[in-house]
């Protein structure tokens, strides 16, 4: 399983997780790039209104998800456990605002 996991699910959801092998974020940022980068390039993210992000990650992978996502769709909506809502974290359409909570 590697590194890091990012899986497409139904809805614009991206399942994300750590792999069996340990690694630190100088190996967990490559990783998480060449997915989504691969994810991208295959048509399995095609962009649009939001894509909603739903798992573990380190802030540095954070960062490579948003800069990679940003790109593609109006909204980035992160899982927030306690709220058991997304909560938009990068919004330039018009449909949704920073800080909106979303199912």
């Amino acid at each position: 399983m590697g590194t890091y996991n990012i899986t497409v699910e139904s809805d614009n959801v991206l399942r994300l997780g750590f792999g069996d092998t340990p690694a630190n974020n100088d190996v967990l940022v490559t990783e998480a790039e060449r997915i989504i980068s691969e994810l991208i390039q295959g048509g399995e993210m095609k962009g649009g209104e939001i894509i909603k992000l739903n798992g573990p990650a380190t802030l540095p992978i954070a960062f490579v998800l948003a800069h990679k996502l940003n790109h593609l769709y109006q909204a980035v909506a992160v899982y927030d456990p306690k709220l058991s809502k997304y909560v938009v974290a990068i919004a330039h359409g018009r449909k949704y605002r920073l800080g909106d909570l979303v199912d």
